[in-house]
């Protein structure tokens, strides 16, 4: 009979203290057929050491920590990867308690870049020799690129061409026989981005014109801008200088301004 109740008292325990039968039929027979082998156990004098030390064990267990039962299961629709246990406290009045990490936000800004000139032409009037002739357009520009823009202003012929005979130039060069002068230059205005931190760069100063390849960079700025035609971001000015051996004739430059966001 000794063995008996040591053997059915060993597998009740077990029962008893394993979590995963908490809440469980078997889990609250076993815990009354726990403490009624105690009962007999003691009042028979068997093994009545065993008895005194497993009544403070759990009591222990049961009043001083309640055991926690998954109840159910927090996660994402159509995948398990986000799963993850609710538990209940075992207590009434009590609570229960799940959750789900890693839900991403996402959104999208589209990226914007405007460019409007003043004017499709600058007209620098009649030349006379040894006489500067200026004549300028502004550029507004808007964008959210995150590290701002540059602008760049390319001759399409290298100088002030003559129309009739592309061989004779009004430029620093002496192809034609004569040395003139062609220049571009540009000067930011007032600022309209609101971004802190913005600044320009890269304003171009009185700069010879002799080819048709360079880029030369008339704006350059480094945060995103408002798109603001109340106050315009550069001021582009053309300049040209003749001789008064300068051939006779109508002369014309082609000019491509080139915008290029750093998104």
């Amino acid at each position: 009979m000794l063995i008996f109740w040591q053997i059915l008292f060993k597998y009740v325990t077990i029962i008893v203290l394993d979590r995963k039968f908490k809440s469980n039929f078997l889990y609250l027979l076993a815990k009354n057929l726990y403490y009624f082998i105690i009962v007999i156990m003691v009042k028979t004098k068997i093994q009545k050491a065993i008895a005194i030390a497993s009544i403070a064990g759990i009591a222990a267990t049961t009043l001083g920590t309640s055991y926690a039962a998954n109840i159910g299961t927090a996660g994402v629709s159509g995948t398990g990867a986000f799963d993850t246990n609710v538990v209940w406290d075992d207590a009434f009045p009590g609570f229960a308690t799940g959750s789900v990490s890693g839900i991403v936000v996402r959104a999208e800004v589209l990226p914007t870049l405007n460019m409007t000139l003043s004017t499709s032409e600058i007209d620098l009037g009649t030349l006379v020799g040894g006489v500067t002739a200026s004549g300028t357009l502004d550029i507004e520009v808007g964008t959210n690129a995150a590290d701002g823009i540059t602008i760049t202003a390319r001759s399409g012929s290298g100088g002030l061409t003559n129309v009739d005979d592309n061989s004779i130039k009004i430029n620093n060069t002496a192809t034609d026989g004569i040395v003139e002068s062609y220049t571009f230059a540009s000067t930011a205005n007032a600022i309209d981005s609101t971004v802190s931190g913005f600044t320009t760069t890269g304003n171009l100063g009185t700069t010879q014109v002799n080819n048709n390849s360079t880029e030369h960079v008339i704006y350059n700025t480094n945060k995103p801008e408002a798109f603001n035609n109340t106050v315009k971001d550069l001021t582009f000015r053309v300049s040209a200088t003749t001789d008064a051996q300068t051939q006779a004739g109508s002369y014309e430059d082609t000019i491509t301004f080139t915008v290029t966001g750093k998104f």
